[in-house]
């Protein structure tokens, strides 16, 4: 006899294991289905995000920045120290350490929920049946009220550079090198390869970034996008645009990358070369091809604004599906779709996605860049504050960047918070709070900030907007 749920869940990333715990927390009888296990065999939830994408990232990314600190900055605080140097291995095991306890909490949470979790591949079935095949190869067939498909995605690969997990790595491997390349190359200036790049260059590493791209971070603001390559550059990073990637030549511990730019062919030699191009949806073998669900042309599972897929029952969120590849916006189209399965009417602002890459300076942003704005024709108003000109900022040495908001000339309402600088995620989120609301420039103007605070930069930049900064000279309305 086969189980059947409410709510039969595929995939414990962000989006799904949220999606299974707000399920059951609404009285839905709830599984979730995952199939990775960690390096000792054993089920590991949370998906990319918590096993081999965001967080460890960020712990790789927190280690080698105080690192880097002690060993280029502590002198101006007073301190002196002796030599520095890294112990790689354990910087990895503390990475490594942070992932066990964060995904051993959502096995946790599913326990106090009442979430069942089933270890295995599920794959839909029509008429919302889910097939389940566990690690042993036996097969169960689940009957759901509803499903909701959330595999995920996993990393682009390239034919140029076919990845060996030894000499050329994906993102998944760039966080366990046991230690630092002397030459490092990446492809792809994307938020994963500069996050990557940034980890290994702060530790010694001579970093090359080769992208395809003559634009630097095309998404970003272009005046925030010109600041970062500027402090990339500073930093050690070589950024190289317009380099696309045509071969790669593996010679035993290094590889020969050969690349076409504006001066024609190019080759260079790395000790380990970061394939970071992006990432594609998981749907291998997750559809039966009686299943009803339809991917769309670039093969994400077609859904509308509100996650349905084109079966009644089913949906998909996350990175399976259209728009932005981040565990925020999954994690919130997987409370969408189980507050509506109750018949809630709920809905997600894809317009207020904050999107946020963790080098240092942090890079953030939420709403439409200038350059987007003006050419939709919308007239704005832009008001900038530098870091350089913050007291927390200057307390804490850290006074790169600055904070810029646009907002409509005609009616002040904020379009755009972009930020680059300390903090840069946790001020953008404020901006984006205060969009969520349809707040004007002289809303968040007229707001008392506390002082002394990074967040008084987001102040200025409001009051800037209107020409009412008190901390810079305002820029004369022409």
């Amino acid at each position: 006899m086969s189980q059947k749920f409410d709510v039969v869940v595929i995939g414990a990333g962000p989006g799904g294991y949220v999606a299974a715990i707000k399920a059951a927390q609404l009285g839905l009888k709830t599984a979730c289905i995952e199939k990775y296990q960690d390096k000792e065999g054993k089920l590991a939830l949370g998906g990319t995000c918590l096993n081999v994408g965001c967080i460890p990232s960020k712990a790789l990314l927190d280690s080698s920045w105080k690192y880097y600190e002690a060993k280029k900055s502590f002198n101006v605080h007073g301190i002196s120290t002796g030599e520095v140097a890294i112990d790689v291995p354990t910087m990895v095991g503390r990475k490594a350490t942070i992932v066990k306890g964060l995904t051993g909490g959502v096995a946790s949470l599913f326990k106090a929920n009442g979430v069942t979790s089933l270890q295995g591949h599920g794959k839909l079935l029509a008429g919302k049946k889910v097939e389940l095949t566990k690690v042993d190869g036996t097969v169960e067939i689940i009957e759901a009220e509803h499903v909701i498909l959330a595999s995920g995605s996993r990393p682009i690969d390239i034919p140029p550079a076919p990845v060996d997990q030894n000499v050329i790595v994906d993102s998944t491997g760039a966080l366990e090198f046991q230690q630092v390349p002397k030459r490092l190359g990446v492809i792809g200036a994307g938020v994963i390869g500069l996050e990557l790049g940034s980890v290994w260059a702060r530790l010694g590493a001579q970093v090359t970034v080769l992208e395809a791209l003559e634009k630097f971070l095309p998404a970003a603001d272009e005046a925030v996008a010109k600041e970062a390559l500027k402090t990339f550059t500073n930093q050690g990073l070589d950024v190289k645009l317009g380099a696309r990637v045509t071969g790669s030549q593996v010679n035993g511990d290094e590889v020969e990358v050969t690349y076409t730019d504006a001066n024609g062919e190019q080759k260079i030699t790395f000790d380990r070369l970061i394939v970071a191009v992006g990432r594609r949806p998981v749907t291998t073998d997750l559809l039966a091809t009686d299943s009803g669900v339809t991917l769309d042309e670039r093969g994400y599972i077609y859904v509308d604004d509100y996650c349905a897929t084109s079966v009644p029952g089913v949906y998909a969120i996350g990175d399976v599906v259209r728009g932005l590849m981040l565990a925020h916006k999954a994690s919130e189209e997987g409370i969408m779709v189980v507050e509506r399965i109750k018949g809630h009417k709920a809905q997600m602002n894809y317009n207020l996605v904050p999107s946020v890459i963790y080098t240092h300076p942090e890079i953030a942003w939420v709403g439409k860049t200038e350059q987007t704005l003006k050419g939709e024709g919308v007239e704005v108003n832009v008001g900038t504050f530098p870091f350089a000109a913050s007291g927390r900022a200057l307390a804490a040495n850290d006074t790169g960047g600055f904070v810029k908001i646009i907002a409509d000339a005609k009616t002040d309402r904020v379009l755009g918070v972009h930020v680059i600088g300390p903090s840069a995620a946790e001020l953008v989120q404020q901006g984006a709070i205060a969009m969520e609301f349809g707040s004007s420039a002289e809303d968040l103007g007229m707001m008392v900030f506390s002082h002394p605070t990074l967040s008084e930069a987001l102040h200025e930049a409001a009051l800037a907007v209107n020409g009412g900064a008190i901390h810079i000279q305002n820029r004369k309305k022409r």
